[in-house]
Formats: structure tokens, sequence, C-alpha cells
């Protein structure tokens, strides 16, 4: 085999290595979380943090699956962003990345609200984490 080869084999195994990580968290900041059950069907989420604003937002799950309804995101500014949401999101898993309108100066996060059904028939409860993409 000539050197070509090899270092084209070589090329391929790294960019197999690369493809297979897992995507790294260094765009996403914990904004904060909630333990959640069954007995509730609404809460949120303050956001404590005074610096910096954020392009979108995502809800990420632990322990047990948790239905969202509906989420509204509250800004410094007094305006509101609601989605309508109707996902179920399994244990470990995430909702899709929500983009938040509006200029840097209306995306300063104050906290998030959302409406949810967990099943508490697993025994589990769930955590809801409230994550920040710069």
């Amino acid at each position: 085999m000539s050197i070509a080869n090899w270092a084209g084999i070589a090329v391929m195994f790294a960019l197999g290595i690369c493809a297979s990580a897992p995507r790294a968290d260094c765009d996403w900041q914990l904004l904060g979380e909630r333990a959640v059950d069954h007995r509730a069907d609404h809460d949120e989420i303050v956001v404590t943090r005074s610096d910096g604003t954020f392009n979108g937002v995502q809800l990420r799950v632990q322990g047990a699956p948790v239905a969202f309804k509906k989420v509204t995101v509250y800004f410094k500014n007094g305006t509101q962003q609601v989605l309508d949401m109707r996902d179920e999101i399994p244990a470990d898993g995430q909702t899709r990345t929500i983009d938040l309108k509006g200029t840097s100066d209306e995306r300063h996060i104050t906290r998030v609200s959302f409406e949810y059904r967990t099943d508490d028939a697993s025994g589990q409860r769930a955590v809801v984490q409230l994550w920040g993409m710069s």
C-alpha cells in the first residue's frame, strides 16, 4: 500500500471519530432547572443570570418524560414570546432549539414558564433544565 492510501485511511478514520463524537455544549449555558411532578401542570424557571442575551433556548428533560403544551419566554423589557409546543420529550431528551425573536437588546431572558404533563407511573421525578444559546 502506498503512503497516499494510508493517509487516506487515516483521514477517513479521523473524520469518523469526529462525526461520531457528541456535540459539545460550548455555545449552550445552563440557565436554571426545576423538578416537576404529576401533581402540577405548570411551572417556571427564573433566570438569575444578569449578563448576556440569548439567540435560542432549549428545554432538556431528565429522570422521566414530560409532555410540554405551552412555553412562554419572558424578557427584561416586558415582552414575551409564547410557543405552542405540543411535544413529549423522553427522559434524557430535549426540545428542538427555540429561536428567540428580536434584537440582542430584546432577548434578555428573565424567566420561562411552561405548561406540561408528566406520568407518575414510572416512579421517577422529572427535572426540566433551561439552556440558553448565545
